[in-house]
C-alpha cells in the first residue's frame, strides 16, 4: 500500500471506486481534518497483455514471453555451440571449461597459452558488459528499444564470421573463438537481464541443476498453485534444453555442407525475430 510520509490517526475507512483508472482506493479521513487520504492498491505487475519475446522485462515478462525467447536463442546458441567448436576445436558459448583450462596452463606455467585462455574469458565478459551497458544506456532514452542493439550487434557479428571465418581461420583462428565468446556474452547478458536471470540460454550445467531440482519437488509439493508454478518452470527448462540440443544437430550436419556459413542462418534467424516483434507490434498499434 502507498501512503503518506506523514503519520496521521484516522477515522474509519470507507471504500473509493475509480472507473477512469479502474482501480480500487481505501479512504480515509485524517484525524482533525477535513482531508480524505486516499491510499491506492498498487496495479498488479502480472495483469499485462501479450506482445512480444523481447520488449517486456523483469516482472513484466509472461511464461509465453520467455519460452519464445528462451527457443529462439537457444537454438542460436547451439548452432555457434557446434560450428564453432567444429572450426577451431574450441567451446565458443560459455566460459566454465576456459577457466579450468586457464589455471592449468598457468600451473604449467605456458603462460603464452594460458593468456588466450583468459582472453576467451575476458572476450565472453566484455559481451556480456557491452550488452548490459547497452541494455542501461538505451533504456534511458527508450525502453521499447533496450534489446536492439545487442540483438544486431550479435547478428552481425555471426553473419561476418560466416562470410571471413574461413579466411581467419587460416591466419588467426583464436579471432574467430573471441568473437563468438563475445557474441554469446551479448546474448547471455540479454535474456538474462530481460528477463530478470529466469532464461540461460548459452550454456546446459545450471539448466540441468535447476531441472534436477525441480523434479525432485512434484515429490513434496501437493498444493496446485506450487505444482502449476513447477510445471512451468520445468517447461520452460526443457525447452531451452530441447532447442539448444536441435540448434546442435542442425549445426554440425549444415556445417558439414556448408561450413560456417550456417552462422549466417543463426544471425538471420536473430534478425528475423527482431522485425516481428516490430511488425507485431505495429498491427497491434494500429488496430486499437
Amino acid at each position: 500500500m502507498v501512503g503518506f510520509g506523514v503519520s496521521y490517526k484516522f477515522l474509519p475507512s470507507f471504500n473509493v471506486w475509480s472507473r477512469g483508472t479502474n482501480t480500487f482506493s481505501k479512504a480515509h479521513h485524517c484525524a482533525n481534518t477535513n482531508v480524505i487520504c486516499h491510499f491506492r492498491k498498487p496495479n498488479d505487475p502480472n495483469k499485462l497483455t501479450k506482445k512480444d519475446m523481447f520488449r517486456h522485462k523483469g516482472k513484466t515478462r509472461t511464461l509465453t514471453h520467455n519460452l519464445r525467447i528462451a527457443s529462439l536463442l537457444s537454438f542460436v546458441a547451439g548452432v555457434v555451440n557446434v560450428a564453432g567448436f567444429l572450426a577451431v576445436q574450441k567451446l565458443t558459448t560459455n566460459v566454465t571449461g576456459h577457466f579450468a583450462f586457464f589455471v592449468d596452463e598457468v600451473f604449467k606455467q605456458n603462460f603464452w597459452e594460458g593468456l588466450n585462455y583468459f582472453l576467451y574469458i575476458l572476450f565472453f565478459f566484455l559481451g556480456s558488459f557491452f550488452s548490459s551497458f547497452s541494455i542501461e544506456l538505451t533504456s534511458k532514452i527508450n525502453d521499447r528499444l533496450i534489446y536492439r542493439i545487442p540483438v544486431v550487434a550479435e547478428s552481425l557479428i555471426l553473419i561476418s564470421v560466416a562470410i571471413f571465418g574461413q579466411e581467419i581461420i587460416s591466419k588467426a583462428p583464436n579471432i574467430l573463438a573471441y568473437s563468438l565468446l563475445f557474441a554469446m556474452g551479448l546474448q547471455n547478458s540479454l535474456v538474462t537481464t530481460i528477463s530478470n536471470a529466469t532464461v540461460r540460454t548459452t550454456h546446459l550445467t545450471g539448466l540441468f541443476t535447476d531441472l534436477g531440482i525441480e523434479l525432485s519437488q512434484l515429490f513434496f509439493y501437493k498444493l496446485k498453485e506450487q505444482k502449476d508454478k513447477l510445471y512451468s518452470s520445468i517447461k520452460l527448462r526443457l525447452t531451452i534444453i530441447s532447442f539448444f540440443f536441435f540448434g546442435g544437430l542442425l549445426g554440425g550436419i549444415f556445417y558439414s555442407i556448408i561450413n560456417l556459413y550456417v552462422l549466417a542462418f543463426a544471425g538471420l534467424l536473430l534478425l528475423i525475430g527482431l522485425i516481428y516483434d516490430d511488425i507485431k507490434l505495429k498491427l497491434k498499434r494500429q488496430l486499437r
